[in-house]
């Protein structure tokens, strides 16, 4: 989840496609975002979406791998589980159990709980690899968009990651990066309908929520993600920027142009926040975080920690995917209740 940015640019190059000999295609154009779709043989349809700022054509997958809670997340809720051949797993995501697409992960297989590496995409004869940039896909370990490319293997990557992708730069505010996934994902495994009416119901979703929000000047929420000499946290790159000020809040590092990110506690005791935000997975469960801020002397001042104000968010409701509305939805009857207290 944590990224560092690399800043060398991989050369543009389109996505290398295997499709069936002969076959006439007829283009068309996708509902949603604009893709444009070839038809010919059953097996060689294919349909051009933007993978970050870059247009790349695809053919419909049908083993596809997914990195991280969000990724297979998006695909299932679009439907698609008998075409995601399995998912990796990192140890800081909560486990599968206790996602609304249980029954989907049973029915695929689990690939791993490390890093995604390029070994475990090629034996698994993976044909979409979905993740996001330097959060599954890597210069440093090698497994880029690029180098699948030369593989033969598509890939897909979160749009909120795209915002500094070496060479093809996307961007796109978290939630609306989200809807462009489910959309530009629809339209790759050629579900687009379904694609419009998951979209639609989570705007109407996050639509009552920012109509529910009670009026006053929004609440100084700060994220607390891990680190003692230095804290971690959400920047304006991120899904939590998007539920902090959806709910009626103000992330008092928004201004950030980051994604995640260390700050210095001084920062954090500057700017004096009202709630502290704490992000919550397996390596490092809530309580103890929160036991730290209560005892650290740098924190203990705190508003937030004075009052006791602590929200716990979910791993898979803070990194890109569909229960971003979810982790809004609860945030955001929090600040409500608190408001009225």
């Amino acid at each position: 989840m944590r990224p560092h940015t690399h800043p060398a640019p991989p050369a543009r190059r389109s996505l290398a496609l295997r499709t069936a000999a002969g076959a006439l295609a007829v283009a068309a154009t996708a509902a949603g975002c604009g893709a444009q779709v070839e038809d010919g043989a059953e097996d060689a349809r294919t349909v051009t979406v933007r993978r970050c700022g870059e247009e790349v054509t695809y053919t419909t997958p049908q083993r596809a791998v997914a990195y991280e809670g969000g990724s297979a997340d998006k695909l299932f809720a679009l439907g698609l589980a008998d075409q995601v051949h399995g998912y990796v797993m990192p140890p800081a995501n909560p486990p599968v159990s206790e996602s609304p697409w249980a029954e989907d992960y049973e029915r695929v297989e689990f690939l791993g709980d490390d890093l995604l590496n390029r070994e475990l995409v090629v034996d698994a004869r993976a044909d979409l690899v979905v993740a996001g940039w330097n959060s599954g896909f890597s210069d440093e370990r090698g497994i880029t968009p690029e180098i699948l490319d030369d593989l033969g293997i598509q890939s897909f990557m979160h749009t909120e990651s795209c915002y500094n992708y070496p060479g093809h730069p996307e961007r796109v505010a978290p939630f609306e990066g989200l809807y462009t996934d489910l959309e530009r994902l629809g339209a790759i495994f050629g579900v687009e309908d379904r694609a419009a009416e998951v979209v639609a119901d989570l705007r109407e979703r996050v639509d009552r929520v920012r109509e529910d929000v009670p009026e006053g000047d929004p609440v100084p929420v700060f994220l607390y993600d891990s680190g003692t000499d230095q804290p971690f946290t959400a920047a304006a790159q991120v899904p939590p920027n998007d539920i902090i000020r959806f709910a009626g809040g103000r992330n008092v590092f928004h201004d950030l142009d980051e994604r995640w990110t260390q700050v210095g506690w001084e920062a954090v005791v500057e700017a004096e926040p009202e709630v502290i935000i704490i992000l919550d997975y397996g390596d490092q469960p809530a309580e103890e975080k929160i036991e730290f801020l209560k005892s650290s002397p740098a924190t203990a001042e705190l508003p937030a920690v004075q009052e006791d104000n602590f929200f716990v968010l979910d791993y898979n409701e803070g990194i890109s995917g569909p229960r971003n509305v979810d982790g809004l939805e609860k945030f955001a009857e929090y600040l409500r209740d608190l408001r009225t207290e």
